[in-house]
């Protein structure tokens, strides 16, 4: 789809901004990519690009949606133009500050160099998520067409796996005060109970011990901090250090947040019933399991990408390292629902560079303090 809009009558604006993104349902699977360009002095919408690009990974519709966006702006006559994207991936190697490993990427990567250098000042920009919502509306509006077009089944994955996988230790972080209240516990604030630091020690020592786990493993954290007091005691046990990613945020349970189960349910009795029932459906004011899903999805990419064949630990919370197993497991938002994870539990799923994936731990708790 391309559409272009002239409210300037021929005149052009010096600088405008790009908003691509693109994504896989599969990935690879069904993939395509969407990019708005507005002008930067007003935000007036110039131009949209969306597309279906048959079977294609996550990185590769994103690096398509960027390319969609330079040309359009380009076509604008656009002098200067700032990009703006949720894929950290790209806008990292565009920036050039991580190396572009994956072969598949090196030529799309150097296409969307070609059209930069067309440009007197580009710069690049990760924004959220919730703020890069047309273009990822677009790119599920081509993903949607491309798998209705063709649907194409994703084979069984549990054999023939080739090449090193890329090995991610998930740990819940340990308990809170909210979670021995049994609370939505999303993006507030809460800080490790006596027995949370204890359970955080305990699983920070067993992946200390791990042969797999050494200084130099890196440490992926969610933001909040519940996640990175955990994360710490594993860096003080590995000796490694912590990064957070904003990505690995536990769900935005909206005006829900710090209510219990029969709490929310008696408040949006309908609502939470749906809520419930359908991933697609956001905690009021929050967000969806499926938009959870759709970042995580991301930081797995992202992973892949800067450690492929390596291992990583990441510290997070329910939803992000439930998404994470789904990925891995290759399956439906049923998960979600059906899958206990204790606090400060320990899961292990690998991603393989053929797209194959091994769930090799799910909830071991084996290294919990006795009291």
């Amino acid at each position: 789809m391309r559409r272009d809009l002239d409210p300037y009558g021929g005149v052009r604006p010096v600088k405008v901004v790009v908003e691509a993104d693109g994504g896989s349902r599969g990935n690879p699977g069904p993939a395509g990519y969407g990019a708005v360009v507005r002008d930067a002095s007003n935000g007036e919408l110039l131009a949209e690009r969306s597309e279906g690009i048959g079977v294609a990974t996550n990185n590769v519709a994103e690096y398509s949606g960027l390319i969609a966006g330079l040309q359009a702006a380009a076509a604008l006559s656009a002098d200067e133009v700032e990009v703006r994207m949720d894929s950290k991936l790209v806008v990292e190697q565009m920036s050039g500050r991580w190396k572009i490993k994956h072969a598949a990427l090196q030529p799309l990567a150097a296409k969307a160099q070609e059209l930069v250098a067309k440009f007197s000042r580009v710069t690049f920009e990760w924004i959220p998520r919730e703020l890069n919502k047309e273009a990822d509306r677009l790119a599920n509006e081509a993903m949607d067409a491309q798998a209705s077009a063709s649907h194409t089944p994703t084979p069984a994955k549990w054999t023939g796996a080739q090449g090193t996988p890329t090995r991610i230790l998930l740990l819940r972080h340990g308990q809170t005060p909210l979670s021995v209240e049994r609370r939505y516990s999303g993006r507030g604030e809460a800080p490790l109970t006596p027995v949370g630091e204890k359970q955080a020690l305990a699983a920070a020592a067993r992946l200390a011990s791990m042969s797999i786990v050494d200084s130099s493993t890196p440490i992926v954290s969610s933001p909040l901090g519940r996640a990175k007091q955990t994360a710490q005691a594993v860096a003080d046990a590995t000796g490694g250090a912590v990064v957070v990613h904003n990505g690995l945020t536990e769900t935005d349970f909206g005006s829900w947040e710090g209510l219990t189960f029969s709490e929310a349910a008696e408040r949006d009795p309908e609502l939470h019933g749906r809520w419930l029932s359908d991933s697609s459906v956001p905690a009021p004011g929050g967000e969806s399991f499926d938009e959870v899903h759709r970042r995580v999805r991301k930081v797995r990419d992202e992973l892949v990408a800067e450690h492929g064949g390596g291992t990583v630990i990441v510290v997070s919370h329910v939803t992000p390292i439930k998404s994470l197993l789904r990925l891995g497991l290759d399956t439906g938002p049923a998960l979600l629902y059906r899958l206990h994870l204790d606090l400060a539990s320990l899961s292990i799923v690998e991603f393989y560079p053929d797209g194959n994936a091994s769930v090799r731990l799910v909830n071991d708790i084996s290294h919990h303090p006795s009291s």
